[in-house]
């Protein structure tokens, strides 16, 4: 009732529906990556309180980053089958249980489940195929855009909560670090379940940008099975373009989200930084990493792909070899922020025309789904392994330095994907990359 009378008080008006189901799309991922990159802000205070090691904690974050990005192919399929209302409101409810429960917690084993098997769920439900079903269900134009958008939540989702938890951790303690996260996805669970809809038909709307003539009704619904996504992985593992983008993304989780979104609050307390300037460092990340992530976007649809993942893949291995040696000065923080940050998810839009142009439209996004999973894989590899070395070595900087080295091998690695067909870039412009 809600969404129908939003609907048509907004078509009255010019505005189509499909921007407020994008707009519900943003706020639920935004939450959720805020949820999945929260927990590195509280690596020192669990430690403190409860005597565990980087290792063990890290061991247990390790598991949601793997299970974001293993659940992606089977994400697509539950939302085929069950719709994207009823997903996101179980996804953001998972994650606001494991968040609060989590508050209670007294042994190890309750952290690899709460913050590890629920947090790593709840959070995999609302992936980057959240964003693409949205873009593919609710838009015939403006896909890139609607796409580069959505991807960009997660470094708002950064750029929001991380200096509010680590202030609430100074002040108030890690528990209660946790609130503002688990309101929002309260809220945006609301919000979720009165006005988002599956299809636009079933608003008796057309997609944006599709002809108004053609008939609105509701199509039927196509409900794959679950083993769908394994045939799909058998398909592609026959293609070396699916495993140079698995190896290239895999590198992209290792060197942001498992390495510096998990472990660097902790890093800069190694060379004597606060957690909330350490946290404001990350903010900074996020904002270039949002200006970054849609200008990747507008710059997918002009240039060859595979030279702006050269040059992405680049400079973030040269900063991350450079920060061990920037003093952890404002200056120098301030540089990599910005060169780090510009790049942080440039690297979805052109991997992701990569893999439109390799493989078919209707597997495409479960194969992309693998792509995705292997950039978790990475995550998790950089969490667990940054972990484990701080712990054995009482530093970091071994792990950073291997991450800035694999980046510079997958930016000469990306170039074994073949050409794009130069239908996929305009003519002109791939001359001029």
């Amino acid at each position: 009732m809600f969404a129908e009378s939003a609907a048509g008080w907004l078509q009255r008006r010019g505005i189509h529906y499909a921007w407020v189901v994008m707009a519900i799309g943003f706020l639920t991922m935004l939450i959720s990556s805020a949820a999945l990159g929260l927990p590195g802000a509280f690596l020192r205070p669990l430690s403190r309180e409860f005597g565990w090691s980087t290792g063990e904690i890290s061991s247990a974050l390790a598991i949601r980053f793997a299970l974001f990005g293993l659940l992606g192919p089977f994400a697509a399929i539950l939302m085929e089958r069950y719709g994207l209302r009823r997903i996101a409101c179980m996804a953001l409810a998972l994650i606001a249980a494991g968040l609060l429960l989590a508050t209670r917690m007294s042994a190890l084993w309750q952290l690899f489940v709460l913050w590890g098997l629920v947090l790593g769920i709840g959070s995999g439900l609302t992936a980057l195929v959240l964003g693409a079903t949205v873009a593919n269900h609710w838009f015939e134009q403006r896909r890139g855009l609607v796409l580069g958008i959505l991807t960009a939540s997660s470094a708002t989702g950064q750029l929001i909560f991380l200096p509010l938890a680590a202030t609430l951790i100074m002040h108030y303690g890690w528990r209660v670090a946790v609130a503002p996260i688990v309101v929002g996805c309260l809220a945006i669970s609301a919000l979720a379940f009165c006005f988002l809809r599956d299809r636009p038909q079933q608003l008796g709307l057309a997609p944006y940008g599709a002809d108004p003539r053609q008939p609105t009704a509701v199509a039927a619904p196509w409900r794959p099975d679950f083993a769908e996504p394994l045939r799909a992985l058998a398909k592609a593992s026959r293609n070396s373009t699916f495993w140079v983008l698995s190896g290239t993304f895999f590198v992209c989780g290792l060197s942001t989200s498992g390495l510096i979104q998990t472990h660097f609050i902790s890093l800069c307390g190694d060379y004597g930084l606060a957690a909330v300037p350490a946290a404001s460092v990350l903010a900074m990340i996020g904002a270039f990493d949002f200006v970054g992530t849609i200008g990747s976007g507008w710059l997918s649809d002009r240039y060859d792909n595979r030279k702006l993942l050269f040059w992405y893949y680049g400079l973030r291995g040269l900063s991350l070899i450079w920060l061990p040696h920037s003093d952890f000065s404002l200056y120098g923080l301030s540089l990599f922020a910005m060169f780090y940050g510009l790049d942080w998810v440039a690297t979805v839009p052109p991997t992701v025309k990569l893999a439109s142009a390799a493989f078919d439209k209707q597997r495409g996004a479960m194969i992309f789904g693998w792509i995705f999973a292997c950039h978790q894989l990475g995550s998790a590899t950089a969490a667990y392994g940054a972990g484990l070395t701080r712990t054995i070595l009482l530093t970091y900087s071994p792990a950073v330095y291997a991450a800035g080295a694999a980046c510079l091998i997958a930016a000469l690695a990306i170039f074994l994907v073949p050409r794009p067909a130069r239908s996929q870039v305009p003519s002109g412009r791939v001359a001029a990359a």
